[in-house]
């Protein structure tokens, strides 16, 4: 007798596992609400596309328990948050990797980088679930280094069924609504749920797995000269002369000792203050402007965590309000014209008190000041790649010498 075809998608099953999962991990509710639900028959289980829509098979539904459900929408949800879609593309592209075959072996290097902590403690893990033990290799690793370490072969050959879709390895599938189809998350929006997960993670890791911590600390903000740049900056500034402004007991001074009976007071040295001008120009994308919300967030870390030393105008070819630094997600980025940031160096360098550091986070299409400013200056260039064949395209105006330049996200080294 031949079984029934299944019903229509059981929704409320699969909301009270994805409740389910949310109560286990909450600090990854914001992606969990953040997924739209597209029911497709041609789906093997459950897969997401990088535009975090999450396709779903009922007849999958009807056969899984829902302590199981939870976890399977804790590890799709996982291949978009460490943007596996995006670094499979990357792969592809640097060792010349091409089909289906090649795409299922990222799928399982990706689902070993998931796999091997996302369960327990309130998550149920599938039977079939594929885990570094399987291929005999060892936990705690990333994709890229899963995807060099094992070949498919016959101990591979039954995980043919596997597929976390396009938004595990990046190789569009035949069920894909694409970039034009309902319901899809734009660039900024996709980057603004990473940003609310790796901030929660960070700001209270309580018993969050290590590679969370490790992915909202490094995955998300990797390690880059930018950052070390601008802490050297921060740490010329408070290093500098002036930067000590008031005198106090709390340190004597070792000069006391020249001087018997007497407590003489030490200079205090303040953390400096930092500008940080955004440019807001026509040609700086969302998903830039998203960047500088998180450079800002890291240049709040370089000074302590003191936001009352940090303040953001943005500029195009005009200052907005300058705004002290409460919340990088709540600074106003306002323009979208043209572009020059002299007018910003200008409304910096008038504050009082004045910047001991300006940071210009631009995409270097613009004027600059023809004289050095009164103090140290960080340029973050958003990187461009420009067609001198291209009418519309402009090279962007090199920054002066005076000011120290890296490229926002690149391992070249600074200038």
């Amino acid at each position: 007798m031949t079984p029934a075809p299944p019903g229509p998608l059981n929704l409320d099953k699969l909301f009270a596992a994805r409740l389910q999962a949310v109560r286990a991990r909450p600090y990854l509710a914001t992606a969990l609400f953040a997924l739209h639900v597209v029911e497709d028959r041609r789906v093997p289980t459950m897969a997401v596309d990088r535009y975090w829509r999450v396709y779903v098979s009922p007849g999958f539904v009807d056969r899984t328990p829902v302590e199981e459900l939870a976890g399977v929408w804790v590890h799709e949800v996982a291949h978009l948050l460490r943007d596996h879609h995006g670094r499979g593309d990357r792969i592809a592209r640097l060792h010349g990797l091409t089909g289906p075959a090649e795409r299922l072996r990222m799928n399982i290097a990706a689902d070993c980088e998931i796999n091997d902590d996302v369960y327990g403690d309130g998550l149920l893990a599938p039977e079939d679930a594929v885990d570094p033990g399987f291929l005999g290799l060892p936990e705690g690793l990333l994709m890229e280094e899963y995807i060099r370490r094992f070949r498919l072969g016959p101990h591979t050959a039954g995980l043919a069924w596997l597929d976390c879709g396009s938004g595990a390895d990046g190789l569009g599938r035949e069920w894909d609504l694409g970039p034009d189809g309902a319901h899809g998350l734009s660039e900024q929006e996709r980057d603004a749920v990473r940003f609310r997960v790796a901030q929660g993670i960070t700001g209270r890791p309580g018993n969050t797995p290590k590679s969370w911590q490790r992915w909202a600390e490094e995955a998300f903000h990797p390690p880059q000269p930018w950052r070390e740049l601008l802490g050297a900056a921060v740490r010329s500034a408070v290093s500098g002369s002036g930067a000590g402004e008031d005198y106090t007991y709390g340190r004597p001074s070792r000069r006391s000792a020249g001087v018997p009976g007497a407590v003489l007071p030490s200079l205090r040295r303040r953390p400096p203050r930092i500008t940080v001008i955004v440019d807001t120009s026509g040609s700086v994308s969302d998903g830039e402007l998203g960047s500088a919300l998180l450079e800002i967030t890291a240049i709040c870390r370089a000074v302590g965590g003191r936001r009352d030393l940090v303040t953001v105008l943005s500029c195009d070819a005009a200052v907005g309000v300058a705004h002290p630094l409460c919340q990088a997600a709540g600074i106003p980025l306002v323009g979208g014209g043209g572009t020059d940031l002299r007018r910003g160096f200008a409304r910096a360098l008038r504050m009082r008190p004045g910047p001991d550091v300006v940071v210009v986070l631009t995409d270097g299409q613009t004027p600059w000041p023809d004289a050095r400013p009164s103090c140290r200056t960080v340029v973050g260039l958003f990187p461009r790649s420009w067609d001198e064949d291209d009418p519309r395209g402009r090279a962007p105006n090199t920054p002066p010498a005076w000011a120290r330049t890296v490229v926002i996200g690149s391992a070249a080294p600074a200038r």
